[in-house]
């Protein structure tokens, strides 16, 4: 190793000089699969796993977020997700991309803070369609608090309690429009959580009377917390993966991003990833020089966080060749930490698939076996699809 002051932290963080760290794509992803409880598979809570990838996406198929949560625990149990949800140790709300995640209290109050700096209700087009002024949205805010106090409600209970107010009497159709655009605000100043489903019908309820959450804290404080979370869940990480997480998917400005990654200082550093420069967590580095390449075999869900953390152009972990199946949600084959086939099940049948005339990678019965253990119910795997 050569002592040398990395371009990438010249540009965003103080002048640290440091030995830089070089390792190699297999062994980088086989760090991460550790760190993911992949490989090996860890023995954490659910809400542990959720604290770890930071949030797990849930809108598009809450079975496959919690198969995702449960495929990294030894000794899971159906329903899993939903009693850390009951007993408060994971929130649901709407985070990324406005889209729904499981996350727990603290660090969805972390990244909650990001997205409510934007103030995307402050915005023209906001103002014009909901006919209301950034002045107006403190005491609808305390409305909306006010008539959730006593427990969940349904978008349609929560518009009749709001709208009962002649000055609010306009709002009912936003309450309850099916994209639920007009709730996010609410979710993104800590004001609400999505409840339990009641009848197949979303709830929502106060975070005020949440025994663990803490509030939103200042921007300040949780921009540079947003950055570390990160880097220590999906690191070694890039300026583009950090962009595609925190600015495509909170709104964060670039120049608020550089200055975060600055304020972490000497608690970030560089490492060389087959002549790459890519970020990590310095308390990390042991772990990373110790890191060697794995062989494992995973089947994880569509939109799992393996994937949606770094993203789908990240070649690393998505090649060119399955990234459109990825990203129009097929079920994943990681074999050491890599999309290298895809998988469906039909009939209490496995099958596998890739673009290229490739045999079945090793251990996908074992991994066949182990999802069945989870499902609870027997698969059988079929023959192996080019």
């Amino acid at each position: 190793m050569r002592r040398r002051t990395s371009p990438l932290s010249r540009r965003t963080a103080p002048q640290y000089r440091w030995a830089v760290l070089s390792l190699t794509w297999p062994a980088a992803l086989a760090w991460r699969l550790g760190r993911h409880g992949l490989d090996p598979v860890g023995s954490s809570s659910a809400a542990e796993v959720v604290a770890t990838l930071v949030a797990v996406a849930a809108q598009l198929d809450p079975a496959s977020a919690e198969l995702g949560v449960r495929t990294r625990c030894r000794g899971s149990a159906p329903g899993d997700v939903a009693r850390a949800l009951a007993d408060g140790t994971l929130v649901s709300t709407f985070a990324f991309r406005g889209a729904v995640h499981l996350m727990t209290p603290d660090t969805a109050a972390v990244h909650l803070a990001l997205r409510a700096a934007s103030r995307m209700w402050e915005r023209p087009g906001w103002q014009s369609h909901y006919a209301l002024a950034p002045d107006d949205w403190p005491a609808l805010r305390a409305a909306v608090r006010e008539a959730l106090a006593d427990g969940p409600l349904t978008r349609a209970e929560l518009a009749a309690a709001v709208t009962a107010e002649g000055r609010y009497a306009h709002l009912g159709t936003a309450f309850t429009d099916p994209s639920a655009t007009f709730l996010k605000p609410f979710a993104w100043q800590g004001d609400l959580s999505l409840g339990p489903s009641r009848d197949g019908r979303m709830t929502l309820q106060g975070l005020a009377t949440h025994p663990g959450w803490p509030g939103l804290p200042a921007l300040e404080d949780a921009g540079p917390r947003a950055v570390e979370a990160y880097v220590r869940a999906y690191g070694p990480a890039s300026a583009a993966n950090l962009a595609h997480w925190l600015s495509q998917g909170l709104g964060v400005r670039q120049t608020q991003l550089r200055a975060w990654v600055g304020v972490c200082g000497e608690r970030l550093t560089t490492v060389s990833v087959d002549g790459e420069e890519r970020w990590v967590h310095r308390d990390d580095l042991d772990g990373l020089a110790a890191a060697r390449p794995s062989d494992a075999v995973r089947l994880l869900p569509r939109y799992d966080q393996w994937v949606l953390g770094p993203g789908t152009a990240d070649e690393r972990v998505v090649p060119p060749a399955v990234r459109a199946r990825v990203s129009r949600g097929a079920d994943l084959v990681l074999v050491g930490g890599v999309v290298a086939r895809t998988w469906t099940v039909a009939g209490g049948t496995v099958t596998t698939s890739c673009d290229a005339d490739a045999p079945a990678p090793r251990g996908l019965d074992e991994e066949v076996a182990r999802l069945a253990a989870i499902l609870g119910r027997p698969l059988d795997r079929a023959t192996v699809e080019p």
